[in-house]
């Protein structure tokens, strides 16, 4: 089983690239999010982003035993969440997903408050509620991007 948490928590190896691995993963989730749109169906969004959470959550606690660390490196599942939890709801193009990318891998740096803090819960509800929360805001600052700027940001 741990094989398979770990396969599962670095989205099929993706989280061991040798640079900026979140990165790689948050285009991951664009990737994700491009079936997310092409079914069209609020529902669909919806229970991907839940049960990529919770997966998340049980992967995630595995794969930080397996590699001995508190959220470590190779654990990317939590930015194709993130991913979607940014875009969710709102419809984009390409230059609009593009400026979701950017804002999330903002947000997921920084950890502004709570995001920092969530990190601090135990095993893979930490790795997971960062991230979401990030996202949150992420999502937040790229609807307002799109209230300021419709031409620019769709």
């Amino acid at each position: 089983m741990t094989r398979l948490a770990v396969f599962v928590a670095t989205v099929g190896y993706c989280g061991y690239f040798p640079f900026a691995p979140g990165t790689v993963g948050s285009a991951a989730g664009l990737v994700v999010y491009l079936f997310v749109w092409w079914t069209g169906s609020p529902i669909v969004e919806v229970g991907l982003i839940v049960a990529l959470f919770a997966v998340g959550v049980w992967a995630g606690t595995t794969a930080e035993r397996y590699f001995g660390g508190v959220d470590p490196g190779p654990i990317v599942l939590d930015e194709v969440v993130g991913m979607l939890i940014t875009l969710a709801f709102i419809p984009v193009g390409i230059s609009g997903a593009l400026a979701g990318f950017f804002c999330f891998r903002v947000f997921d740096v920084i950890k502004p408050y709570p995001a920092g803090r969530l990190e601090a819960l135990h095993g893979g509800l930490g790795v997971m509620a960062d991230d979401a929360m990030a996202a949150v805001y992420a999502n937040l600052c790229l609807r307002l991007a799109m209230w300021l700027m419709p031409g620019w940001i769709s």
